[in-house]
């Protein structure tokens, strides 16, 4: 190997250490920007192109009754009563109280961080073709937003905690699917566009990094 090689291949190899010592980093990155770029497109009061394809998917090809069963089912683990018994659940099988309290002040911040944020927009409600009945404004959505925040330190918890890798991959694909699915939900039954369920992962995405560097670390702190 010549020496030219050898300093591309440490190269590479220092910036592929650093990338992943950094990865929340870069995610927070990511998501800020594409946050910034879909509340400038909505502070226009266009309806984005990619409002319009996902409404022509979801809506338009792939509404059927045993379809809407599914994704109301989804949109129902977002409930406030669902969430509550959910944290209840955490609260009492994980060791100690440090996680089930950590798991509700995320929840609470998460959801008063998106009562600020549609205050701030104000950007209507899809109209026309909504399955179930919402009130309120529509960017960021709350329900991906808070299943981001609440699936996702979930999906922390158990990466960071969990001793079994089989059962630590199991649920954290669980989990990770259950947010996604969330997101689909509220396009499908029309209740919001998907520049909304983007936008309201890319918030929870920068929650979540700040919270589990800074604040879910000194709750857990406490059990040891």
């Amino acid at each position: 190997m010549s020496g030219l090689q050898k300093q591309v291949k440490d190269t590479a190899r220092s910036m592929a250490g650093l990338a992943r010592k950094n990865a929340l980093l870069l995610v927070a990155l990511v998501a800020a920007l594409v946050f910034i770029y879909l509340l400038e497109e909505v502070g226009e009061g266009e309806i984005m192109k990619l409002d319009t394809l996902a409404y022509r998917f979801f809506v338009e090809k792939l509404r059927s009754d045993p379809v809407t069963s599914v994704m109301k089912g989804f949109t129902g683990l977002l409930d406030i009563p669902v969430l509550l018994v959910m944290t209840l659940i955490v609260t009492a099988f994980a060791p100690g109280k440090a996680p089930g309290r950590c798991v509700a002040a995320n929840l609470f911040g998460a959801l008063a961080l998106n009562v600020v944020l549609k205050q701030i927009v104000q950007r209507p409600r899809p109209d026309g073709f909504r399955l179930i009945a919402e009130s309120g404004y529509s960017f960021p959505s709350g329900h991906s937003m808070v299943s981001m925040a609440f699936f996702g330190l979930l999906v922390w918890m158990v990466w960071t905690y969990e001793k079994d890798k089989t059962m630590r991959l199991v649920w954290c694909t669980l989990f990770s699917l259950v947010i996604v699915m969330v997101g689909v939900s509220r396009i499908y039954l029309g209740v919001h566009y998907a520049s909304d369920v983007l936008a309201g992962f890319c918030v929870s995405l920068l929650w979540l990094v700040f919270y589990t560097k800074v604040v879910a670390p000194a709750f857990m702190a406490q059990e040891e």
